[in-house]
């Protein structure tokens, strides 16, 4: 990953969540990642998927709470009251991630018992030309 995408990721996560100490960097284990931290602590990785010849990237964050706290945990977390978990019609595995009305991206359950989570976060190139 170049540092222009990195700074590219950085302020579109900002962005995104509504909090300004989100920072992007290579990923020390994988330099072919970004590991996404905020504070820190390391809160997400960010993979590359070059498939198809379009350059995309993958935000994956595990989310260690139940489903009956996961909106106000992710507020918290972001300092963000404008981050919603809206459902995802008949599925029981899942739900949205809104920010001010905005789909950012999908939380699906890591288990049966709904105790912990992962959000993912498709980030497509056009989604980055705004942040030069």
């Amino acid at each position: 990953m170049e540092k222009g995408e990195l700074r590219k990721l950085q302020a579109f996560l900002r962005r995104s969540f509504g909090n300004d100490d989100i920072r992007v960097t290579l990923d020390p284990k994988n330099t072919e990642n970004a590991a996404v931290h905020l504070g820190e602590r390391k809160i997400a990785t960010i993979s590359v998927d070059d498939e198809d010849g379009d350059r995309s990237f993958a935000f994956e964050m595990k989310i260690p709470v139940g489903r009956e706290v996961l909106q106000s945990y992710l507020r918290k977390l972001f300092e963000n009251d404008r981050l919603t978990i809206v459902a995802r019609g008949r599925k029981t595995d899942s739900v949205e991630l809104n920010s001010d009305g905005e789909f950012l991206g999908v939380i699906s359950a890591d288990d049966a018992k709904l105790s912990s989570f992962t959000l993912q976060i498709a980030i497509l190139d056009f989604d980055l030309e705004e942040e030069e």
